[in-house]
């Protein structure tokens, strides 16, 4: 099974970029997006019938939302994490017969870390959501997290700590996530590999330099990890100041 995951900051503006061309290249059962920035009937995606689409919209318009479009019929889907609560369409959960897909685009604790507070809250209820989710089955999330982990994450980490995305808040929500019984795909099979990005600043030649940050992932639940045959970011891949990332898990 291979799943793909993006930030797309602006679907409609992707999709101007090459988001389709790219959407068929990479075959996928599950593509997962964030931040489509669309209301309903603001798009219509040509992705074949064998594709089901799910979207969550925020209800300000041009602001956050997230979709999956999946091969595979889900036996339920859920929108948020608790029932009408996410107005800002953060977060999709499918079920399937073995597992559930979540994607999720993490609040941004903003420059200024005015809604730090809010962010670390909203952590705690994401960590038992996916706690309590895992109790049925194994759980694959995967989505901006807006947090590089380690220093190993991001290229200018001295400069950065203590700023948004590198606060010892943040990373250390990140790892309570972890401790709770889920993998970061991507480090489990490359624990080493350093300048592994996924999203870069608007400046002026930082992505041409690769001075960026890791902080899209797929986590998946621990006893996962022998299914676990590929994880890796395609960072050629343009549209977007994300990079789309995949996982490839050993057919059932």
């Amino acid at each position: 099974m291979r799943l793909v995951s993006w930030n797309v900051n602006g679907l409609r503006a992707c999709v101007n970029k090459g988001f389709l061309d790219y959407f068929k290249e990479a075959d996928a059962d599950i593509f997962c997006l964030q931040e489509t920035k669309l209301q309903e009937g603001q798009i219509e995606l040509a992705l074949g019938e064998e594709y089901a689409q799910y979207w969550n919209y925020a209800q300000k318009k041009g602001y956050s939302g997230t979709a999956i479009f999946t091969r595979k019929k889900p036996l339920s889907v859920r929108y948020g994490i608790e029932e009408d609560e996410e107005p800002e369409g953060r977060i999709i959960t499918l079920e399937f017969d073995r597992y559930y897909i979540v994607t999720v685009y993490t609040p941004n604790a903003k420059r200024d870390l005015s809604r730090l507070d809010y962010r670390l809250e909203w952590e705690e209820r994401f960590r038992s959501y996916l706690q309590k989710l895992d109790e049925h089955k194994p759980v694959i999330a995967c989505g901006d997290l807006n947090v590089a982990h380690k220093e190993i994450d991001l290229k200018n980490w001295r400069g950065n700590r203590g700023n948004s995305g590198f606060t010892d808040e943040e990373r250390g929500k990140m790892t309570l996530l972890l401790e709770a019984g889920f993998t970061d795909t991507f480090r489990h099979l490359h624990p080493e590999q350093e300048d592994a990005y996924t999203w870069w600043s608007n400046m002026p030649k930082v992505r041409e330099r690769n001075v960026g940050w890791r902080i899209d992932y797929f986590l998946a639940s621990s006893r996962l990890e022998p299914a676990i045959s590929g994880a890796g970011i395609d960072a050629h891949v343009l549209g977007s100041d994300h990079c789309p990332i995949y996982l490839e898990l050993a057919d059932e």
